[in-house]
């Protein structure tokens, strides 16, 4: 019988550094014991026996047969394991047997003999021969096979007596392991195109095979058996059966074990992404159905939604930078919202010392925090300049998913899912997520503009998300405890101890663009485009920083409103806001897309045009309805959004009280908060009534605009 320990003692075999020793002597000592080894060379060593055991540098050499790590049997419980409920009670009747034949009791051992035993027909006194007759007799097998049970009993016990398994077939249809093999190769270069037929499959497999192995080398299977081997492979390489689509993803999953970032606290990870939008919406100015993007950041630990911003016809660059900047300053809640939503009173515990007012204000509808890292894909806008600068600059570090993985940022791909089940199918609008579920004509169904649409998901997400358990938000201590996301953040940060968050006012400038330009005696000129205003320094004054433009300033620009830029001066640290020179005859935010594009009509139509009458010439072209084509239904989209990117603070210049005429003069038309504007009086006149007549046909221009024809 095999046994697990091994002598040592005088001749016992050693490999040690790689040479084989034998032990010639057991030298006791006082301070343990120690043996004298000697080699093949007749070189004598003395070593301690605590060494020679548990030394990496010596390895003992079994005198007999039993267990080792590199043996080719399994251990008993694999082997068992193995058998169903039929083949175990078979196997444990057999070692019965066994035993009765080798002791004369079912049980191996007389204290605990059943009824009868031992019988006398296998008595310890008759000898072992005769008992084996009686025993194969009784089993009706074979004597040769009896003992070949009995051997492989007292070698391995009951495992021993297992049916012996025989090696897994690389297929279990009866075709050449080259054919196979070849078919599995073809199989696996269709993995980047589209779904090929089984047939095509076969027959490109039979040409390659014929051209590698030459002809009637390798038999050429049946079209059936072909099939049937075509269905075994597809377990190996998924290419008939599920979309292509899964079909390439299955195949880009990694060799190794699948790795996975755990977060441990709120604000440790930020998960950002980007998803066409399952619903029409309407564009403003035309009246016609549009296609919208939605963009949200979500807190990894507590899948809170920390950010949101619903673009018309694809996102930018600004969009994002705008939902990292909600992170740190959350939007407010509606006036009617339900109060459960509001994220103070319900997601920040009274147990924390947190100055609330002082960092979110009142009623907002997510926790604010400073993100740590940002989990973004390869797209454009998550690879722009403009984000990588933000991230450095808020030491924010950016983690890029893997490229076509969309597990990499599965708790933010779940929320797209939820939210399109949950709200958004019961929108009208609402297009499916696929061509192939689409109705029939679902935008004329939408109704619904932009800003009404985040409006609604943003309630959603605060009154209905957030307040929902999560099957993915567990406590390792409680796992049968499911948690909203509101209660997970409360979890975190009990378990954090504290929270980072965002106390500077004038954080929202570190968001915007920055372009280095020099102060002339004219102000400051970025892309032909002339700013001046209070807090702008001289033009003679040399500038403090080695930017990338000599004797350059730094100037943060937001690219959905270039009417104005902002400046900090270095001595005071203040924010100065500078103004367009044009600006007045805007009216409205103006984007640079929608000025390049001004610009350009205008160079058509004028000898000598200029920014004032290519913006007026645009605004006038997008209030006849004009504006039909793509690039510029999406400028007025953007436009039209009452609400902006980036909710910037007011800066030294802009609270300054100054008469309107002086705020006109410098291109600062907007009233002061507190002050009131006069009424404007109507002078008597046959020219001034025909105004106000004209004013007001031009106000019902569109009053029956909506109603059935």
């Amino acid at each position: 019988m095999s046994r697990a320990g091994s002598r040592v003692g005088v001749g016992t075999r050693f490999r040690y550094d790689g040479e084989t020793v034998e032990v010639v002597e057991m030298v006791p000592t006082t301070a343990g014991n120690e043996v004298a080894l000697k080699d093949s060379r007749g070189r004598m060593l003395r070593l301690s026996l605590k060494e020679l055991l548990f030394s990496d540098r010596a390895v003992i050499i079994p005198d007999g047969p039993g267990p080792a790590a590199d043996d080719l049997e399994e251990i008993a419980s694999v082997v068992l394991g193995q058998l169903d409920e039929a083949e175990r009670r078979k196997l444990l009747d057999r070692a019965e047997h066994i035993r009765e034949v080798l002791t004369g009791y079912r049980s191996g051992t007389p204290e605990l003999a059943r009824g009868g035993e031992p019988r006398p027909e296998y008595s310890p006194a008759l000898s072992a021969e005769a008992r084996y007759a009686t025993k194969a007799a009784e089993l009706g097998v074979g004597l040769r096979t009896l003992k070949r049970w009995v051997a492989e009993f007292r070698a391995h016990g009951e495992a021993g007596l297992a049916p012996k398994r025989g090696a897994a077939r690389k297929s279990q249809v009866g075709v050449d392991d080259r054919w196979a093999e070849t078919a599995r190769e073809v199989m696996v270069e269709h993995t980047g195109e589209s779904k090929p037929s089984r047939t095509m499959v076969i027959e490109r497999t039979r040409a390659r095979v014929i051209a590698r192995f030459g002809p009637d080398v390798v038999p050429q299977p049946s079209r059936a058996t072909a099939f049937r081997l075509l269905a075994e492979l597809e377990n190996r390489h998924p290419l008939f059966r599920l979309s292509t689509k899964r079909n390439r993803d299955i195949a880009d999953r990694p060799n190794a074990v699948y790795g996975k970032l755990r977060p441990t606290r709120p604000g440790e990870y930020l998960l950002m992404d980007t998803t066409r939008l399952d619903v029409f919406a309407f564009d403003p100015l035309t009246l016609k159905w549009v296609q919208a993007e939605l963009t949200v950041a979500m807190d990894w630990y507590t899948r809170c939604i920390t950010g949101i911003r619903l673009t018309p016809v694809s996102t930018k660059a600004v969009d994002v930078i705008a939902v990292l900047y909600q992170c740190f300053r959350p939007r407010p809640a509606g006036r009617d919202w339900p109060r459960h939503a509001v994220w103070p009173e319900h997601g920040i515990p009274r147990t924390v010392l947190v100055d609330v007012a002082g960092v979110t204000g009142p009623g907002v509808v997510s926790p604010p925090l400073v993100p740590e890292t940002l989990v973004v894909d390869h797209g454009k806008v998550y690879a722009s300049e403009h984000l990588t600068s933000v991230c450095r600059r808020m030491g924010i570090s950016i983690q890029p998913a893997r490229l076509r993985t969309g597990r990499d940022k599965g708790p933010v791909e779940r929320y797209f899912r939820t939210l399109r089940e949950g709200l958004l199918e019961a929108l009208p609008g609402y297009k499916g997520p696929d061509i192939h579920s689409r109705g029939e004509c679902p935008e004329d169904d939408a109704f619904f503009f932009l800003d009404e649409l985040e409006a609604i998901i943003r309630e959603w997400t605060a009154a209905v998300y957030h307040c929902r358990p999560h099957a993915s938000l567990v406590d390792p201590g409680l796992p049968g405890l499911q948690m909203s996301p509101t209660q997970m953040f409360e979890h975190g940060m009990a378990r954090a101890g504290c929270i980072e968050v965002p106390r500077d006012r004038d954080l929202a400038f570190e968001f915007l663009l920055t372009k280095w330009r020099t102060i002339q005696h004219y102000g400051v000129e970025i892309n032909r485009r002339r700013y001046n205003g209070p807090g702008l320094p001289a033009p003679g004054i040399r500038s403090p920083y080695n930017g990338p433009v000599r004797n350059g300033w730094p100037f943060q620009v937001d690219p959905d409103d270039i009417t104005r830029i902002y400046f900090r001066d270095p001595a005071t640290r203040v924010w100065h806001t500078l103004t367009w020179e044009h600006a007045p005859s805007a009216r409205m935010p103006l984007s640079e897309d929608a000025l390049a594009f001004a610009r350009k009509l205008a160079a058509v139509k004028y000898r000598y045009p200029d920014d004032r009458l290519a913006v007026a010439d645009l605004l006038q072209r997008w209030n006849l309805g004009l504006g039909t084509t793509l690039a510029e239904r999406r400028m007025a989209l953007r436009l039209s959004r009452e609400q902006a990117a980036i909710e910037l603070p007011e800066t030294e210049s802009e609270r300054v009280v100054s008469l309107p005429s002086v705020r006109r003069a410098l291109g600062q038309d907007a009233e002061p908060a507190g002050c009131e504007v006069p009424e404007p009086v109507a002078e008597t006149g046959d020219d001034d009534e025909a105004d106000l007549e004209d004013l007001a046909n031009e106000n019902d221009f569109y009053a029956d605009a909506l109603e059935d024809v």
